[in-house]
């Protein structure tokens, strides 16, 4: 029960628990969001004062230029990323071959294209092109948050440090999925797998090579998600409540990219991937109007509700009832490890039992998604069903949230 002192303005101002629900790459901080330690304050300060600090000889100045450096980086994280990316596209092009005979061509562009065709091949050069671009999207991720969407959240009315990040995340996330999903969407289209068919994954198994937007689609994807698992990794400390179930999100998502990937499952990759785009595209867009108090946001999460149940729980099921019938009925079903057939005993379990973890994970969410709408629905109650929508510190207990909440 709110204070009687509270006014019933500020009583009635409470984001819904919609800006709650944490998965996916939706819920993954970038560096610029993470929270600032204590000891990264002090070496800051060290580094500042060492900076305002006379110089006499020339190493003194070559150390300024360092630790001018270092002080830049830690206030603008897409500076190292930004230098190493401009360094290897300017050898590149100054080289005047832009060929797969450059070396630096396997990071800049796809490798193994197949004659003067559209197809392409797999290598390992592929793993040169996701590092490369791991690099280009930590750039990407960084530079757009600090630079276009911190300044567009202040001025939407933003004013906590926690929701500005909160903002900063889920708008990076719509900017990301309103161009991945068209474009699986688009591939898709484009290929025998419109409208999420099944058997036809089967069908030309094994998929040795893919179309030139096809693989950029699929390695590009493969970086994006690796370098989200690598900034989580870097995490100290818990910034969320869920976050055992967002490593074991990732854990089995990089395994399923890599995996589909190395054994010609690509098809069947690709509808999981755009199942995963667009409905977090909606998650995301939801959580924003959420974020800034918008009469928008029911409808819209009506909406992500709608395209969650049918990507990712529809669509996942019938590709895992696919996996038990038109997997071994479909296509060659064989071992044969000279000619690379691996559809076969081995792969259908460890596909089935990756999807199906994946699936339950997604359930998992399903549960607190449809216990925010019941709430919303039957009760209009639009409270915080966790820590962080008003606390600045992401790691405050729940109860300490609630009491921030109430001396507002």
């Amino acid at each position: 029960m709110p204070p009687k002192n509270q006014s019933p303005e500020l009583r009635r101002r409470r984001t819904t628990s919609i800006g709650r629900i944490n998965l996916g790459d939706t819920s993954v901080p970038s560096l610029s969001t993470m929270s600032v330690t204590e000891e990264s304050k002090h070496a800051s300060e060290a580094r500042l004062k060492l900076l305002s600090s006379s110089s006499e000889k020339d190493i003194d100045v070559l150390r300024k230029l360092w630790l001018s450096y270092r002080e830049l980086s830690y206030r603008h994280s897409w500076l190292t990323s930004l230098l190493i990316i401009s360094v290897i596209y300017l050898f590149y092009i100054c080289s005047g071959n832009r060929t797969a005979s450059n070396p630096l061509h396997m990071f800049v562009a796809i490798s193994y294209q197949i004659g003067d065709t559209n197809m392409y091949g797999k290598g390992p050069k592929d793993l040169c092109f996701v590092f490369f671009y791991m690099i280009f999207f930590t750039f990407l991720r960084e530079f757009i948050m600090q630079v276009i969407l911190r300044p567009l959240s202040i001025k939407m009315g933003s004013t906590r440090e926690n929701k500005i990040r909160r903002m900063m995340e889920q708008m990076y996330s719509i900017f990301y999925y309103s161009i991945s999903g068209p474009f699986g969407l688009y591939i898709m289209y484009h290929t025998d797998l419109w409208l999420f068919r099944t058997d036809t994954m089967y069908k030309t198994y094994p998929d040795f090579n893919n179309e030139y937007l096809y693989k950029i689609f699929y390695l590009g994807q493969a970086a994006f998600w690796t370098q989200q698992s690598c900034v989580l990794t870097l995490q100290l400390e818990k910034p969320r409540k869920d976050f055992q179930e967002l490593i074991f999100h990732h854990i089995v998502t990089l395994a399923l990219i890599w995996l589909s990937y190395v054994f010609h499952f690509t098809k069947m990759g690709l509808s999981v991937y755009v199942t995963m785009d667009v409905s977090d595209f909606f998650l995301s867009l939801s959580k924003t109007f959420n974020y800034l108090d918008s009469s928008l946001t029911p409808p819209f999460f009506l909406f992500f509700i709608v395209s969650w149940v049918y990507l990712r729980h529809y669509i996942n099921l019938k590709i895992l009832w696919s996996l038990l019938t038109e997997f071994t009925t479909v296509g060659n079903y064989t071992l044969n490890f000279a000619t690379q057939q691996y559809k076969c005993w081995i792969s259908q379990p460890i596909i089935f039992v990756l999807l199906f973890a994946l699936h339950l994970l997604n359930l998992f969410w399903l549960f607190f998604i449809a216990r925010i709408l019941y709430r919303l629905v039957v009760h209009g109650i639009q409270k915080d069903e966790r820590s962080d929508s008003e606390s600045e510190s992401e790691n405050e207990p729940e109860k300490e949230s609630a009491v921030d909440e109430k001396k507002q």
